[in-house]
């Protein structure tokens, strides 16, 4: 005779105990599960914190290097010269290494000549539900901004440049980017002068995140033949100390002869302007295609791409991203 026929009672006593049981292990199992989950998560943020903060002190040394050198070639700032013709061994850019390291993979994107950039811990963003790339200086060439938007589904693109009236064709031929990106034939500037008098119209970076109503930008790119200077300086300036809003800076420095910025105490101190509010080069390429084009001239012209090492962002913080919808 089966035992739920010869005990009922304590058959079914029995299947409540197994089910209490079986409940309390899953239970367990799932907060252990979770508790372990964290503190994975505790141990990535803290191995992420110690990598940037070695990086920091590796960086610190560069900087007291920089100093060496100056005392050396100057020896005070207003003695250096940018680019040096007398048999001297060292140009500007020798005094701005790009010596902080990304934590994360470092890739070249968009175009393989002039116009594409390095890019940092890009598989980071790439799963965001939304985010924002800004683009300042298209020209008619947008491979960089076409490649991030591919290999980021959820970004939007904003795009200025008063020198033409839209993105390149690899945007504007593709209709899943077209359908992403925003075009103005704005500059940007270190003022806002838009009335319908001004020609070009040209807006602070903080007046047009505020325009297109966001807080952070992902990825920064700024191209605009020397206005970088004034422009970025504003910028930092109107934070008042307070954390940038944007996780990494692709930007080409500009430093033409007879600039203002042609003068090494003045471009130093608007490069330790970049280092106090938290920006680090972790990479930068000479534009050779400009030196070969006009043929003899000096190395003007610098890419360099920085990372934004204060903040809640991706690139400094294991914090999950939105996934992306659909």
């Amino acid at each position: 005779m089966a035992l739920y026929a010869r005990h009922p009672r304590f058959t079914v006593a029995l299947l409540i105990l197994i089910f209490i049981s079986l409940v309390m292990f899953a239970s367990d199992s799932a907060s252990f599960s979770s508790v372990r989950s964290m503190a994975f998560n505790k141990s990535r943020d803290d191995a992420l914190a110690e990598v940037l903060a070695l990086e920091e002190t590796h960086y610190e040394e560069i900087v007291q290097r920089r100093k060496q050198l100056i005392k050396k070639w100057g020896p005070t700032p207003d003695k250096v010269d940018p680019f040096p013709s007398h048999g001297e061994f060292y140009t500007l850019w020798d005094f701005f290494l790009p010596s902080f390291r990304c934590p994360h993979r470092v890739e070249r994107i968009g175009i393989m000549g002039d116009g594409g950039k390095w890019v940092c811990g890009l598989e980071r963003i790439a799963p965001k539900r939304e985010c924002n790339i800004y683009s300042f200086g298209v020209n008619g060439e947008s491979s960089f901004e076409a490649d991030l938007m591919k290999a980021a589904p959820g970004c939007q693109i904003y795009g200025y440049d008063f020198s033409v009236s839209s993105f390149g064709p690899e945007i504007e031929q593709d209709r899943d980017l077209k359908s992403r990106s925003h075009f103005f034939s704005y500059a940007l500037g270190p003022e806002d002068k838009h009335s319908a008098a001004d020609d070009p119209k040209t807006f602070t970076l903080r007046t047009l995140m505020d325009r297109n109503g966001h807080d952070f930008i992902d990825i920064l790119k700024v191209d605009i033949e020397g206005n970088e200077f004034d422009s970025l300086s504003t910028f930092i300036d109107s934070f008042h100390g307070e954390p940038l809003p944007f996780g990494q800076l692709q930007l080409e420095v500009h430093v033409y002869p007879g600039s203002a910025w042609n003068d090494f105490p003045k471009f130093l101190g608007w490069w330790e302007k970049l280092e106090a509010a938290g920006l680090r080069p972790f990479f930068s390429e000479p534009n050779l295609v400009y030196v070969n084009l006009v043929r003899g001239v000096r190395p003007d012209l610098i890419e360099y791409s920085f990372i934004n090492i204060r903040g809640d962002h991706e690139l400094v913080s294991n914090r999950p991203p939105s996934p992306r919808s659909g």
